[in-house]
């Protein structure tokens, strides 16, 4: 008995369907000390076109700096009310995202030092066997030129974890961040 061949596809994504709740693309609080901005952008292939089923999770310390997890050195008591520190969002069709969230603070590192404010950042999507990690900095933080992780890319490539300002709403900071997944602008990603 002779079977045919079948198709090597991969099967999903499942992302929409699966793994995203509404709240969870809205991490600010309500606490007044948070800097609380909005972060939009496109997730692209390497030939610019939008990758409209992707899906982005993130994860950052609070406003003073500190992650909501049991191992992180801080006592908690700085964080406002509500604060996860993780949050998941899909892509449009168009490849866009949107995540409002509040600034983190500087992260305590090895001594006296300090990583600057950043966001960690994987990508899922199609045709990836692995999520891809990467970092989002914001512009004009002096820290940016101490983080060890940033400095230790090639200073030609730094711009792609560096989100920008761009025009947002009534009275709310608004920042753009382009994930590109290969190519001339490829996001620099980090094994992890």
């Amino acid at each position: 008995m002779t079977r045919p061949i079948t198709s090597s596809q991969t099967i999903g994504p499942f992302f929409h369907q699966a793994l995203l709740r509404e709240p969870w693309s809205d991490r600010a609080h309500d606490d007044p000390r948070a800097d609380i901005m909005t972060i939009e952008g496109r997730v692209l292939d390497g030939d610019g076109a939008a990758v409209g089923d992707a899906m982005i999770e993130t994860w950052q310390a609070d406003a003073t700096g500190h992650y909501n997890h049991p191992e992180d050195r801080g006592d908690g008591a700085a964080r406002g009310p509500g604060f996860r520190g993780f949050a998941r969002v899909a892509t449009g069709a168009d490849g866009r995202f949107c995540l409002r969230t509040i600034r983190p603070g500087p992260i305590p590192a090895e001594g006296e030092a300090l990583h600057a404010p950043h966001i960690n950042v994987s990508v899922f999507a199609r045709g990836l066997l692995k999520r891809l990690a990467t970092r989002i900095y914001f512009p004009d933080e002096p820290l940016n030129q101490r983080d060890v992780v940033l400095n230790a890319v090639p200073p030609a490539r730094r711009s792609t974890l560096i989100a920008h300002r761009a025009p947002g709403g009534a009275g709310q900071r608004v920042l753009r961040f382009d994930i590109v997944l290969q190519g001339e602008r490829e996001t620099v990603f980090f094994d992890i």
